[in-house]
């Protein structure tokens, strides 16, 4: 198995969808158009693949000079635990560079992933929910 990496293209909607469910990402996957407006409104994605199958993806809006938002990071559940996610991490930043902060916000499930990547846990957060 030899992993793709790549930026620039936004796979199909239905790919990303299976990605998010096999990585149990809690995304509206039920709303198609949804999930395809996200992207159209995304200006970083970066994917993984293998043999032309879609495994993992880092979904981001950033202004590549200052912050970065890593929205969505999803690696499908047999293909977790190989560094997928920790190289798409790595490939956000990249392509960011070293003027912008990579920031996010994390499932309860992914808690004790993150710092395992890199990121530093931060206190000072806050939301107002979505309503929809």
């Amino acid at each position: 198995m030899q992993i793709i990496y790549k930026t620039g293209i936004t796979p199909e909607t239905s790919a990303i969808i299976d990605v998010y469910e096999s990585a149990g990402l809690n995304r509206p996957t039920r709303d198609k158009s949804r999930i395809t407006e996200m992207y159209v409104h995304s200006n970083l994605i970066v994917t993984a693949w293998d043999e032309g199958k879609l495994v993992g993806i880092a979904r981001s809006l950033t202004d590549f000079c200052y912050c970065c938002y890593l929205s969505d990071l999803a690696v499908r559940k047999e293909y977790q635990r190989q560094g997928i996610g920790k190289e798409l991490i790595r490939l956000t930043k990249e392509k960011t560079g070293e003027r912008s902060m990579l920031l996010l916000l994390s499932a309860p499930t992914a808690m004790e992933y993150y710092p395992k990547a890199g990121f530093l846990r931060m206190e000072n957060a806050f939301m107002i929910s979505r309503t929809k």
